[in-house]
């Protein structure tokens, strides 16, 4: 169950599904936003989507509103106080310890304290109620351009008029059912700006550390929203958005405008890194395929990869070496800075979500299992 095809645990190959739930359901779902974790001492061993580093510390979330840290390389584990008890799809910190975490219901959870204790800064009812406002000031903008534009504009308009009206409709149905899609990754550059994506073309942008947000949308090129996948930042300072249908796009200042570039793949991806050099972006996603650029997406070579797992996130260690996994428990190694990976597969064949690098060619990885400590080849350690 736990791997990206099915988005994060069933956050977007069954989004359909949401669109269906009766009312009990979106009582269900205010249920886990207003009912905290329960504390158990399972939480390393359960379902984990994410983890990442902030100082000495490891921070992974999971399942049922799960978020755990380690202060010893993953060796023990103490499980944070959290507000929800949805599943959480992704985290990351813009500082030693100011970090955000994001799920499904469309919350968004804040901490100052580097994991220990989270607040809700954000659910999905919120998040579609500013995404109807936006999609009612760009229809509004529209209208008044198909006025005054050359007949030989209108076509044009007309059809993304159209998109809009098709995008509110199913924004206002989502809101009657409740806080039903989910928010798969988010990315902070300090304890102020950030950004978070998900299901349905959802991109939410703050200034402030989450107090307020903005729907941001309408900055990419998605008229069909599909969903966001995977943001991060690539060194040099780009940053990097993919998703569904192949969809890359790029922004070179700060994220106030993207470009959508050109794909040589069409499925979708559900992860990017960067890999230690500027301007080099990979990116991954179903069936294994591993899209690799030296020039911000400008151009793209495919990596052969004929393990044919889904990929779902990687990491690169201080030494250069890049890690992806994915599931089946697939575990992939790079030391020639992506030009070809070696193809690994843990006995367990359980689904691998994120990794993160430590001590020597060690890895800590999350996924169905919960926390594993393995070799760079994914053979536990413990």
């Amino acid at each position: 169950m736990a791997n990206r095809l099915m988005c994060k645990t069933m956050g977007v190959a069954c989004l359909g599904l949401a669109m269906a739930w009766s009312a009990p359901a979106a009582f269900a779902l205010a249920d886990v936003i207003e009912t905290p974790a329960r504390p158990t001492d399972l939480a390393p061993e359960n379902l984990l989507n994410d983890a990442t580093r902030t100082g000495d510390r490891i921070v992974a979330v999971g399942e049922r509103g799960h978020i755990i840290y380690s202060d010893d390389e993953g060796k023990t584990w103490v499980q944070g106080e959290v507000p929800v008890s949805v599943t959480l799809t992704g985290i990351d910190f813009g500082s030693e310890t100011h970090g955000w975490a994001v799920g499904h219901s469309g919350v968004v959870l804040h901490t100052e304290d580097a994991g220990a204790t989270w607040s809700l800064q954000l659910d999905g009812i919120r998040a579609a109620e500013m995404a109807i406002e936006s999609r009612e000031d760009q229809i509004a903008a529209i209208e008044k351009r198909i006025e005054e534009a050359p007949e030989s504009e209108k076509s044009d308009l007309e059809w993304a008029l159209d998109d809009l009206y098709f995008a509110l409709e199913n924004l206002r149905a989502d809101l009657d059912v409740g806080p039903v899609n989910p928010l798969l990754d988010v990315w902070f550059e300090n304890d102020s700006h950030g950004f978070v994506v998900g299901a349905y073309g959802m991109f939410l942008r703050t200034t402030d550390g989450g107090e307020t947000w903005v729907d941001w949308a309408p900055r990419i090129e998605n008229r069909q929203n599909f969903h966001l996948n995977g943001i991060t930042r690539v060194t040099g300072g780009a940053l990097v958005v993919v998703g569904e249908a192949g969809q890359i796009h790029v922004s070179v200042d700060g994220g106030e405008t993207f470009q959508r570039r050109e794909s040589p793949y069409e499925g979708s991806l559900f992860g990017v890194i960067g890999t230690g050099q500027v301007n080099e972006i990979l990116a991954f996603g179903l069936r294994g395929n591993m899209l690799f650029s030296t020039d911000l997406g400008k151009s793209w070579r495919m990596i052969p990869n004929s393990a044919g797992a889904t990929l779902n996130n990687g990491a690169v260690a201080e030494d250069g070496r890049i890690t992806l996994v994915g599931n089946g428990g697939a575990v992939l190694l790079s030391t020639d800075g992506a030009e070809t990976f070696r193809e690994n597969f843990r006995s367990d064949r359980d689904g691998v979500m994120s990794v993160v690098p430590i001590s020597g060619t060690d890895l800590l990885l999350v996924g169905e299992g919960g926390v594993k400590i393995t070799d760079a080849r994914g053979k536990n350690l413990q």
